[in-house]
């Protein structure tokens, strides 16, 4: 028996032998085949056979789908199987730097013959990008080039990016929804007084209302006058420029309630008749006649449409070789947080290594950092800033791009830099230090726990379960006073301005980018071109190529992150639970609110946060 187990032991040894060579024989002559066909297809006598391709003539189909971002971002598959059984959707994200140059390689495309907006998939977008988007729109109509814009329905967003189309076309049962702009939070206050949780408020700044929702159960009159300034100067760009567009009244666009119903009785009722009598849009169209209307303009694909490429589809088929000398961009997208970054935040070690990267790269003579962040943990933003002076001291000029926000601990990272930049509709400012802790010892209380014990020190456990000790309260203030002054003092340092003058701008006052370029807070107003430009000219740079500067991913995350990818449409069809419009409301609010608190892991407990800068999303 021993002898045969010996035998069949043997046989199953050299079978897995045999099955190891065989695996690595196909392997070694596929990896051989595929060099020779790619030496075969770039030989010349090869490429000589081959016949021209002609590439038809046809339109650009600009089919936004998703939000748009600055930087995309890398979810983990655990968050993406949570987020699908709560009912969240994983959207895809576009990237905005992609979108402005698919429509610029187009528009010198003799091969695109015009472009269509159809938008009805592009989330809610701040002004600031939309103007970006617009501004390649505009370049892309000044080669002569048809842009027609087609929906059902339009929101805010998807409606200022038509507006700058030569036709707007509409369904005759649709809409066109301007809601305007608007900051709201949930207020908790009584609700963590009915739970015995007791919020220990620590902070500096008269308009520092990040603390309010848990103090107050309203918006304090402070933060309302604030609020009003930013939002209507980004309302009234808004209007102004759609008005310019569509060249008619600014005032229609904005009409009290009586004027509305008004004019909405005189048309019956009817959104799309009301929409087409204010002039916003130019036909009301069914998909068939709007199909046909293309085909006319941008020829026929020989069946029922137009002869068009999705933008996710089109390639220009254009590759530059890097420069001998770059600039490189480091993109400063979320909230800030201290340590390595995660989904959807700026970590203060990642975005620093970036920069060291940048600092320690021969190739490297200039740095724009591209900013769009509220802000968060005031020692991660401070080990960004030490490294934008430590490629300020190596010789090499760093330059903020202010995106849609860059407010507290986004200003604080960008105050050393050579030049900053922001557009008109930046939200920056909110210069302001808070701190926050919650205890539960009184809810505890209720149920019969309680903390009791001994430490050396009047901090030693300190914590959520236990009332704060005497006196801790009062030190706790004074470190965050600490950190309001070393915020200003920085401020004043770094923009030659005086201590006075940053306290009366600061207190956590919001500006928009045309008011904070008055009161000193930045260089000048300009987008992301105008950065690269002054990068330039202050590194002496006439030939040079951006080298945009990213974490990379080890081979296992990159693996994973593939194959979530892959499966995604799959998982989102067999798992995604659908929850109703309302409920999934709330429970975004929800987890928005938790993400927030999960982002608080400053080592000192200070933060430096503007959350209610987001304000296109409401």
């Amino acid at each position: 028996m021993k002898t045969l187990f010996k035998f069949l032991g043997n046989v199953l040894k050299w079978c897995w032998k045999l099955l190891g060579f065989a695996r690595q024989l196909v392997l070694n002559l596929l990896f051989i085949a595929i060099f020779v066909m790619i030496y075969y297809v770039m030989t010349d006598d090869y490429v000589a056979k081959q016949e021209p391709v002609e590439q038809p003539v046809q339109a650009l189909l600009l089919d936004i789908s998703g939000p748009i971002v600055e930087k995309q971002r890398r979810i983990d598959p655990y968050d993406f199987a949570t987020r699908n059984l709560f009912g969240q959707q994983v959207e895809f994200e576009n990237v905005l730097f992609d979108i402005v140059e698919q429509i610029r390689d187009a528009a010198k495309d003799d091969n695109i013959n015009g472009m269509v907006l159809s938008l009805s998939d592009m989330s809610e977008t701040s002004l600031t990008k939309l103007r970006y988007i617009a501004k390649a729109i505009n370049e892309f109509k000044a080669t002569g080039k048809p842009v027609v814009a087609i929906g059902g329905h339009y929101n805010q967003s998807q409606y200022y990016l038509a507006s700058y189309a030569d036709d707007i076309y509409m369904a005759p049962d649709g809409a066109v929804l301007l809601r305007g702009y608007g900051t709201y939070n949930l207020y908790f206050k009584d609700l963590l007084e009915k739970l015995d949780i007791t919020t220990h408020v620590f902070r500096v700044g008269t308009y520092k209302s990040f603390v309010e929702p848990y103090t107050r159960t309203e918006m304090s009159e402070e933060a309302r006058e604030s609020n009003a300034v930013w939002l209507n100067q980004l309302w009234g760009a808004f209007v102004e420029d759609v008005a310019s567009n569509r060249d008619i009244d600014a005032n229609r666009l904005s009409p009290n309630t009586e004027t509305l119903l008004e004019e909405l009785k005189a048309a019956n009722g009817d959104f799309a008749l009301l929409a087409q009598r204010l002039g916003l849009v130019d036909e009301l169209l069914t998909r068939q006649q709007i199909r046909m209307k293309l085909a006319e303009k941008f020829g026929s694909d020989g069946e029922d449409s137009f002869n068009y490429v999705s933008m996710y589809d089109y390639s220009s088929f254009q590759f530059n070789m890097p420069k001998a000398e770059q600039i490189a961009v480091v993109v400063a997208s979320g909230a800030i947080v201290d340590g390595f970054e995660s989904e959807g935040t700026v970590g203060g070690d990642t975005t620093a290594a970036l920069l060291r990267d940048a600092r320690l790269n021969d190739a490297v003579k200039a740095v724009v950092l591209r900013v769009d962040s509220p802000g968060g943990s005031a020692f991660a933003s401070e080990v960004i800033r030490n490294e934008v002076e430590a490629l300020k001291e190596a010789g090499k000029p760093v330059v903020v791009s202010m995106s849609s926000v860059a407010a507290s601990g986004g200003y604080w990272i960008s105050t050393s830099a050579n030049r900053i930049l922001a557009q008109p509709t930046t939200i920056t400012g909110s210069i302001g230090i808070f701190g926050i802790l919650t205890t539960f010892e009184d809810a505890l209380a209720k149920y019969g726990v309680y903390n009791d014990g001994i430490g050396t020190t009047p901090f030693a456990g300190v914590g959520v379960t236990r009332a704060l000790p005497e006196g801790v309260s009062d030190i706790m203030q004074l470190g965050i006073e600490n950190g309001y002054q070393r915020f200003i003092g920085l401020v004043a340092s770094q923009r030659n301005l005086s201590i006075e003058d940053v306290d009366n701008v600061a207190q956590g006052r919001v500006w928009t980018g045309y008011d904070a370029m008055k009161r000193g807070l930045v260089d000048q107003l300009g987008d992301f071109d105008d950065a690269i430009a002054v990068a330039a000219e202050l590194a002496q740079l006439e030939d040079y190529s951006l080298n945009w500067l990213e974490e990379p991913l080890t081979p296992a995350q990159q693996f994973i992150y593939d194959f979530v990818n892959q499966v995604m449409v799959k998982f989102e069809l067999g798992m995604n639970v659908k929850l109703s419009p309302i409920v999934q409301q709330f429970a975004n609010t929800a987890v928005n609110e938790i993400n927030t608190l999960n982002n608080f892991n400053d080592p000192n407990g200070q933060y430096a946060l503007c959350p209610n800068c987001s304000y296109y999303e409401n």
